[in-house]
This record gives C-alpha cells, structure tokens and sequence, in this order.
C-alpha cells in the first residue's frame, strides 16, 4: 500500500482506509493490481525486452482495458528505469522538475517503487510512496513531478490519452523545497 508524507509537516499517513480518504480528497485516482500474476521472470526485472514489456502489457490486458474504457486512455507502454538504463540522469532530470499535463498522469507500478510529489493547496507539496501493485493518477494541471527511491529501479505501465505520449508542461514553483 502507498504511505504519504506531507513534506511542510513531515507527517505521514498509512493505511489502506488514511491513503485513500487522503488522496480521494485531492482528485488523485488510487488503485491496486494484482502483481503475483505476474510471470516470475518479469517481476523484479529491470532490464525488459521489448517482447518482455509486451508480456507485462498481457498480464495486465484485463486491467488495462478497464482503466480505458472508464477514463479514456488510448494507448500505453512499459517504462523500466534503472542503473542499466542508459539514458537514466537525463530522464530522471526532466521527470524531477515540477511540471504539469493537460491529461491526468497515470502509472501502475509492477517492479519496484517510487514517488510522486503532488502540489496541494491545502498542504503544500506531499509524497506519495508507490509499491508494486499500486496504481495512481495524478489529475491534469496538477503540478507534480516524479522520482526513484534510494535502489532507483522500477517499472511502470504508463497509460495516456493523447497518442503523443508523456508531454510536461513546465510548473515554476519558488515555494518548492526538495527534501
């Protein structure tokens, strides 16, 4: 389960029924997978084929065509990101600055975690704590960006509705301390 940490306070909510309530107040979408149904030489691999990425996208058809069909979703991918990617301090640097979208910002963890900064007005800028099997939707023109843990490894189905793909809207924001 996610956990939050309202970074002004340092405050942390946990718990199933505390995260939700949280986040449901803040239009932020939460929802859990099912990862055990994963193939077990995809879960906790960070360095996927093409073909390996297609097979999470198979695992997780089912759930994937409901989260379309209720918010409109029209294409989606695999991201895997670790020390074997490449390209990974260029891609956490454009990811890590606040930005915003004009579609929400979906992502369903399937290996590893991470954490989204969402700006609130009531709070400030908090953290949200992903696992996997946790699934969240950041909602459009939200400021926010997205970052890895300490082990900086995850993968994620990213789902859009707009067939460009990932398109960030720089958010200026002097008030924003990183923790």
């Amino acid at each position: 389960m996610a956990e939050i940490r309202i970074r002004n306070t340092n405050e942390r909510i946990a718990g199933d029924d505390n995260v939700l309530e949280f986040l449901n107040k803040h239009e932020v979408v939460y929802e859990k997978w099912d990862v055990s149904k994963l193939a077990p030489e995809l879960s906790e691999n960070f360095t996927l084929t093409d073909e390996q990425k297609q097979a999470v996208l198979d695992t997780f058809d089912a759930e994937i065509k409901d989260l379309s069909a209720r918010r409109g979703y029209r294409t989606w991918d695999v991201i895997t990101l670790s020390e074997a990617t490449p390209d990974l301090e260029a891609k956490l640097a454009k990811f890590e600055e606040i930005h915003t979208h004009t579609e929400d910002e979906i992502r369903a963890i399937v290996s590893g975690n991470g954490i989204f900064i969402i700006k609130s007005p009531e709070h400030g800028y908090f953290d949200v704590e992903l696992e996997p099997g946790d699934v969240i939707s950041v909602p459009e023109n939200t400021p926010h960006f997205f970052t890895l843990v300490d082990n900086r490894k995850i993968v994620a189905v990213r789902l859009f509705v707009e067939t460009d793909g990932w398109v960030a809207h720089p958010f200026a924001d002097s008030s924003f301390q990183k923790a």
